[in-house]
C-alpha cells in the first residue's frame, strides 16, 4: 500500500501527485512548516510503528485515534445504528489492526469528513472497508487530491443511515458539514468537526483557520448556529476530544451570539 501515492506529514491528506507544496497546506487555514513541505507513504507510517485505539465516547459512539498522532491528529468519530456504521472524520493512517478494530464494531456503509483538512487517507479506508462510499460535500470537492471513484459528491443534506443526516453549514469552508446523529438515548449528538468547536469552558468557537487565528464574521458565526439548530442536540463532539456534554444546542447559540457582539466591536470598551 501507499506506493503509487503519498500522504502530507502535515496534514496527512492522502494525495495521488507529489506536489512541491500540499495544496490543502498552502492554503490560509492550515500551514507548512518552516522547514519545508514533506511527502511519505503508508509504508513508511507502518514501519515507524503507530498504534490505533477505539474509545467508547457514549453507547454507539466511538473514537479512533493514532497513537503517536499523524498529521492534524484528529480523533475520528465512529457512529454505530442497526443498519450500519459511519466513519467520520477519517484518520491520516490505517493498518490492518485499525481496520480490524472498526469491523469489529460493524460494517461500514460511509466515510465522511467534516472539510478538507479532515480527509485522511478517506480512499484508502474505503478501500479497505469494502470500496463504501466516501461522501465529500459538492463546494469542497476541488480539494480532493486523490480521485477515486468511491469518491460521491453531496450538497445540501444527505441521510447517510436512518436518522444519521450529513448537513452543509458552511464557515470554516464552503462545504464545511456536520453530522446530526439522534443519539442511543434519542437526545441528540452532533458531530461538529470545527465547524463548530467544542473550546475548554464547554464553549464554541467559530473560525476560518484555527492555527493562524482568523476568525469568522459573526455574521456567518449566526449563521451556522441557526443551521445546525434544525435538529436538536443535548451534546457537541468536535474533531478532537472536545465535547460540550450537555445543553449543547443552547451553548451554540450563546456562543454564535457572542463571537457576533465582539466582532461588531459591543465590546470594544473592555480592550
Amino acid at each position: 500500500m501507499g506506493m503509487d501515492w503519498w500522504i502530507c506529514r502535515t496534514c496527512a491528506v492522502e494525495t495521488a501527485q507529489r506536489h512541491d507544496v500540499c495544496p490543502v497546506c498552502a492554503d490560509e487555514r492550515q500551514w507548512v512548516p518552516a522547514t519545508g513541505q514533506v511527502w511519505t507513504t503508508l509504508d513508511d507510517l507502518q514501519a515507524e510503528g503507530h498504534d490505533v485505539h477505539v474509545r467508547e465516547l457514549e453507547p454507539d459512539l466511538f473514537g479512533l485515534t493514532a497513537t503517536p498522532g499523524v498529521g492534524i491528529a484528529q480523533e475520528s468519530k465512529i457512529v454505530r445504528t442497526p443498519a450500519g456504521l459511519l466513519l467520520w472524520d477519517p484518520l491520516g493512517y490505517l493498518d490492518d489492526a485499525a481496520v480490524a478494530a472498526v469491523r469489529a464494531l460493524g460494517d461500514v456503509v460511509a466515510v465522511a469528513a467534516s472539510h478538507p483538512h479532515m480527509f485522511g487517507v478517506q480512499v484508502e479506508w474505503s478501500r479497505a472497508l469494502g470500496g463504501v462510499p466516501v461522501l465529500v460535500a459538492e463546494a469542497d470537492a476541488a480539494w480532493v487530491q486523490r480521485p477515486d471513484a468511491v469518491v460521491e459528491t453531496w450538497t445540501g443534506e444527505r441521510e447517510v443511515l436512518p436518522g444519521v443526516v450529513l448537513s452543509q453549514p458552511g464557515g470554516h469552508f464552503p462545504g464545511s458539514s456536520v453530522v446530526h446523529w439522534p443519539g442511543a438515548d434519542g437526545r441528540g449528538v452532533l458531530l461538529s468537526g470545527d465547524t463548530i468547536f467544542a473550546n475548554p469552558d464547554r464553549t464554541a468557537s467559530f473560525m476560518r483557520s484555527y492555527p493562524n487565528r482568523i476568525p469568522l464574521s459573526g455574521a456567518v458565526a449566526l449563521r451556522v448556529a441557526d443551521h445546525v439548530a434544525r435538529r436538536p442536540f443535548d451534546r457537541l463532539y468536535n474533531n478532537f476530544d472536545g465535547v460540550i456534554p450537555a445543553d449543547a444546542l443552547a451553548v451554540v447559540q450563546r456562543s454564535a451570539a457572542r463571537h457576533a457582539a465582539w466582532t461588531r466591536g459591543d465590546f470594544d470598551d473592555l480592550t
